[in-house]
């Protein structure tokens, strides 16, 4: 029964997908909104990326370090696996996995309440493509701000695990900066650029869809919202294993 249920729902998501992928009709209305959801995502996030980003390459240095602490290894070498570590995998998946909490839930619980007040009702009345015109913008804001938030904290959290290393003594800052530099891929930020993107579209589609199909009053917009949540983060780590499987298998 609850695979039944599970199909069904899939099945519903992408007939949503289906009508909200559309020639907005207003593209000026269309623009603004994408806008105001690009700075309510991106802008909006900010402050809890960066601080986890720096202690998640606090942490990774801290415990690199710990388990490389041996003289037969080199010691350059924990700033490169500092540096794949957190551009192949901290970085996208861990920030993806906190904005599904934050940005997810925000987008379930807006449209749920537009849903339960018949403010979608109304649009629909009119002869607006509701999904379209509320939807669509949060999608692609996401999809723009959310690879650069990643983007961000790569930066940042190689940054944060340099001064981590010094300041706890574990890595003399140069040996760190030749680990970053040796044998650099870049493809390893290609990599995380493809995980960014199919990360924000699960995040900003699933959470929508949640919220869109929100029935009954207040109780349900909050049961809508930890669903976007749950099944955002469950779809982050389903395709974190699907897109690493394609990239880099050998």
């Amino acid at each position: 029964m609850y695979h039944m249920k599970f199909f069904e729902n899939l099945g519903y998501y992408f007939l949503f997908l289906k009508g909200l992928l559309s020639k907005p009709e207003r593209f000026n209305v269309f623009r603004k909104q994408t806008i105001l959801e690009m700075d309510s995502i991106g802008i909006g996030s900010f402050g809890i990326v960066s601080l986890i980003s720096i202690f998640t390459g606090a942490v990774s240095t801290i415990q690199i370090g710990y388990q490389l602490v041996s003289g037969l290894v080199p010691e350059y070498l924990i700033g490169r696996i500092v540096r794949d570590s957190n551009i192949l995998e901290f970085s996208p998946t861990v920030t993806c996995l906190v904005l599904a909490g934050k940005v997810g839930s925000s987008i379930a619980s807006e449209i749920g309440t537009m849903k339960v007040t018949e403010q979608i009702d109304a649009l629909e009345i009119m002869g607006v493509n509701s999904a379209n015109y509320l939807v669509l913008p949060k999608i692609v804001a996401g999809v723009i701000t959310i690879p650069l938030l990643v983007t961000y904290a790569m930066v940042l959290s190689l940054v944060g695990g340099a001064i981590s290393g010094v300041l706890s003594g574990i890595i003399n800052p140069e040996y760190f900066v030749k680990g970053l530099r040796a044998d650099f891929i870049p493809f390893s930020v290609f990599f995380s650029m493809i995980k960014s993107f199919t990360f924000a579209f699960i995040i900003t589609s699933v959470s929508s869809f949640h919220g869109y199909k929100t029935e009954g009053g207040a109780l349900e917009v909050g049961q809508s919202s930890t669903k976007a949540v749950v099944y955002s983060c469950m779809g982050i780590i389903f395709f974190d294993y699907i897109i690493s499987q394609m990239f880099l298998q050998r």
